[in-house]
């Protein structure tokens, strides 16, 4: 075990530094994970992942709430739906085959990189979208649908957020960004319940890299405030062509 944990706390740092800015840390983390640790039980794998990367977003969480304002009425009613709908996707993950997502996951991914990049606006500034009840609805609804899918599958999720919060609710990225990671920490926390009630976290991997994945979130969310959302915006066009690639030749391999 001691032989792959230096590379596992340096994916952990990658993931955190990342994650906090736009999302994408598993891209990073979870095939570390899988690589390095091939005879421990994917579920297990899947627990450790987790309660790593809720110790780095929770610190991303306290670090934008200081500087980024926080529009609560849009971000809380998601937050719950999402905390909800996580722990029924994590149950559901063993029954569901997880293949069966990529395909989808892929189209959308490439949808959301081309809107991105035709509409060079988007997200730069906070602009009102939906209102009153149709806010609610909309939050609830983002919260349904990407809690439950992080929690049965994951990839993507804080990405997905984003252009949800930038593409719904108007935010700008950096308040997107901030935004996300309230709901990403509910929906890891989630994960985490089910994952721990059934023994599933190596704690002695998952401790050691929830530190190193602290640092590197703290270093993502500092340089996001000071750079803004149009550095966010470039940087969320690379992680979407990344994750894009992963999936690409995931699927055709």
């Amino acid at each position: 075990m001691l032989p792959v944990l230096p590379l596992l706390c340096a994916s952990a740092f990658l993931a955190g530094f990342f994650d906090a800015i736009v999302g994408g840390g598993g891209l990073v983390q979870l095939p570390a994970l899988l690589v390095l640790l091939p005879d421990v039980p994917v579920a297990t794998v899947l627990g450790t992942n987790k309660l790593t990367s809720l110790m780095g977003t929770s610190v991303a969480v306290t670090q934008y709430a200081r500087h980024v304002r926080l529009e609560w009425h849009v971000v809380l009613p998601a937050t719950l739906a999402a905390f909800g709908f996580s722990f029924l996707g994590a149950r559901a993950a063993s029954l569901v085959p997880t293949a069966l997502f990529r395909p989808v996951i892929l189209l959308l991914l490439i949808g959301v990189a081309a809107y991105v990049f035709w509409k060079k606006d988007f997200g730069t500034a906070s602009t009102a979208r939906l209102a009153g009840r149709w806010q609610l609805i909309g939050s609830l609804g983002m919260g349904i649908v990407l809690g439950f899918y992080d929690g049965i599958f994951g990839p993507g999720t804080g990405s997905f957020l984003i252009f949800a919060f930038v593409g719904l609710f108007g935010l700008s990225f950096l308040s997107a960004s901030a935004s996300a990671k309230v709901v990403n920490a509910a929906t890891n926390l989630s994960a985490v319940a089910y994952f721990a009630s059934t023994q599933h976290i190596l704690y002695s991997v998952a401790l050691p890299m929830a530190g190193c994945n602290i640092l590197g979130s703290l270093l993502g969310t500092q340089l996001a405030i000071l750079r803004g959302s149009r550095f966010i915006r470039v940087l969320f066009l690379s992680i979407i062509s990344l994750i894009i690639l992963k999936f690409g030749s995931d699927l055709f391999r």
